[in-house]
């Protein structure tokens, strides 16, 4: 029987930048794993900022779109304070049908153009998180969007718009755009401290869990689900519980 090596060790997120957007498809994207590692940072003094594609109104399988969205927003919000996050903003795309374009693009580029961060956050744009399942179309859109928008945000000749109408200059300040979720993850942050609060914010979501009963296996079960995650990238890292992200450089130092 053939020998399989262990996957190698994560290496560590830098941490010496001083502001991050997080740019997901739906409220709860941030929640399945990389709020812990915001709370990590917000305690440090970092400022994150979360922005929603949607509102994730086609999520709650017996609640009505018009009632959910309205929701899940409340529910977005109360989760990103529990992690130090004070400013949530939804851009209004309709759930479950997102496609990357140029409009997401420009979308994203605007994001980045206000906000000027040394980090772009996203979810997991692959077309699976490491197995036969697919990724929703969502993710995959949101993702892809958001590696070219953070782009776009430093070309004056992009979206002139944003410049000459908007007044949103551009903004070449980003570093690294990192996705949290991705089979192809090679650094993680420790979490420890701070992963009882990921906890917290994702069973803040209550009405999406609840609406997810038995359907998703353990994923309404909060602690359960990210526990397993954690535990498994933080034995990569050296750590009792660790946030993997797949890292995409954006200069060459």
């Amino acid at each position: 029987m053939a020998d399989f090596a262990p996957p190698p060790p994560f290496e560590p997120l830098r941490e010496d930048w001083s502001t991050a957007v997080a740019i997901v498809a739906h409220p709860d994207d941030m929640e399945y794993g990389a709020a812990a590692a915001v709370a990590r940072w917000t305690d440090q003094g970092k400022n994150v900022v979360y922005v929603m594609v949607t509102s994730g109104e086609a999520g709650i399988d017996g609640m009505h779109p018009d009632e959910a969205k309205p929701l899940r927003e409340a529910e977005q919000i109360a989760s990103a304070r529990i992690v130090g996050v004070d400013v949530v903003e939804f851009l209004g795309y309709p759930d479950g049908v997102l496609e990357y374009g140029l409009p997401l693009r420009r979308e994203v580029a605007r994001v980045v153009r206000r906000h000027r961060p040394d980090i772009v956050i996203t979810g997991n744009w692959r077309e699976t998180y490491g197995g036969a399942v697919p990724n929703q179309a969502d993710h995959i859109a949101t993702g892809r969007a958001v590696l070219d928008g953070v782009r776009d945000a430093g070309n004056r000749w992009i979206f002139r718009e944003l410049a000459e109408s908007a007044g949103l200059e551009p903004w070449n300040g980003v570093w690294q755009i990192w996705a949290a979720g991705s089979p192809d993850a090679a650094h993680a942050v420790d979490t420890t401290a701070t992963f009882e609060r990921g906890v917290a914010s994702l069973e803040a979501h209550a009405a999406y869990l609840a609406g997810l009963g038995g359907s998703a296996g353990n994923m309404a079960d909060a602690s359960e689900w990210l526990e397993g995650f954690a535990r498994g990238a933080g034995t990569r890292l050296g750590t009792r519980y660790a946030a993997s992200f797949e890292v995409v450089p954006l200069t060459f130092d």
